[in-house]
């Protein structure tokens, strides 16, 4: 080969180098200067991931912010000793009164900061029926609306007639039925998508059209296998529509790969993904079950399936002898959840 295309080729190898480096820089440069705004030692990450949206890491579950002339659309609140904390970091990233509170479901460290987060915002519409409302229940004369699908409510307020899980101050007050939920609201369409049967039956994922980013809520963790909670309707098919519906949604960075661009997923908890890291987490859960599958139409028994260690090849990863959430929580969650689906 010539001199000529040896050159040319080092050229664009070194540009598409100088490419990633340049991006790279600019992702980390921007982590910084965000961490850096969140201030106060309170241990929180705001990371500016759009012009428009900013992300809030370290409050519990991941929390998305997205601002504009119409107010603050904040999705999960985090817990509720890191509440005061979130609302801090939201009035620093710019003067928008906190319009609404969007739950992707009701687990106390996405839920936990709902009532100071929605009590420290303003309402958009608010009719004197609303405001009696508010009162009876302990919130804010005009605090920003609450969203979540009806499940949440149910776990929340406890309807069975024991004592609730959470004060009325933190229910959801705009809870909805129905598969899609949707408004628009600083310039751009915004989706909350329940799923019904993934981590639990109360998942909703959260779509913001323009600004290409999607809160995944826990369907997707990328730090740890995903929890699928049987006694709260979640199910390991469910799971895995869930990831394929977020594969859907999502566009990845092409033809132009080198960039980093497309949609945006942000994880219950872990970094945030394109579409083609949702592809290899649904795609390893899917693999999961299927060896689990096989080995229950074998015959074997959950105690012969753990020896063979299902979880082989990702358990470095995801995988944790200890915690809440462990290895053989997971691999007893898939077996206990096709079981059911057996019967």
């Amino acid at each position: 080969m010539s001199d000529k295309y040896l050159s040319a080729g080092t050229t664009c190898f070194l540009l598409v180098i100088g490419l990633l480096a340049s991006s790279s820089e600019a992702r980390t440069g921007l982590a910084q200067r965000d961490q850096g705004a969140a201030g106060n030692g309170s241990g929180l990450t705001v990371i500016q991931l759009r012009p428009n949206f900013y992300m809030i890491g370290g409050a519990g579950g991941n929390i998305g912010v997205q601002i504009g002339i119409n107010g603050a659309v904040v999705v999960d609140s985090g817990s509720g000793a890191n509440a005061q904390s979130v609302v801090a970091a939201i009035k620093k990233i710019g003067p928008y009164p906190i319009r609404y509170v969007i739950n992707t479901n009701a687990d106390p460290d996405h839920v936990g900061g709902n009532a100071q987060v929605a009590q420290a915002g303003e309402g958009l519409l608010m009719n004197a029926g609303d405001a009696i409302q508010g009162v009876a229940r302990g919130n804010a004369v005009n605090a920003a609306a609450i969203m979540a699908h009806e499940n949440v409510l149910l776990r929340m307020s406890a309807p069975d007639g024991q004592s609730p899980a959470f004060p009325a101050a933190a229910w959801p007050t705009e809870p909805f039925h129905e598969p899609r939920k949707y408004f628009f609201l600083n310039g751009e369409g915004i989706e909350v998508l329940h799923q019904t049967a993934a981590h639990t039956d109360a998942d909703s994922l959260v779509f913001f059209r323009r600004s290409d980013v999607i809160m995944a809520g826990d369907v997707l963790d990328t730090t740890r296998f995903p929890v699928i909670d049987l006694a709260k309707g979640g199910s390991i098919d469910g799971e895995i529509a869930a990831l394929q519906r977020l594969v859907d949604m999502a566009i990845s960075s092409i033809p132009i790969v080198a960039r980093e661009d497309g949609t945006l997923i942000i994880a219950g908890h872990g970094r945030v993904c394109d579409q083609l890291d949702v592809v290899e987490y649904r795609d390893m859960i899917q693999i999961i079950r299927d060896r689990i599958s096989d080995l229950m139409k074998a015959g074997k028994t959950l105690d012969q399936i753990k020896a063979t260690n299902p979880t082989r090849g990702y358990t470095p990863r995801y995988g944790s002898n200890t915690g809440p959430w462990t290895t053989n929580n997971f691999v007893e969650a898939v077996y206990r959840s096709l079981m059911k689906e057996k019967s």
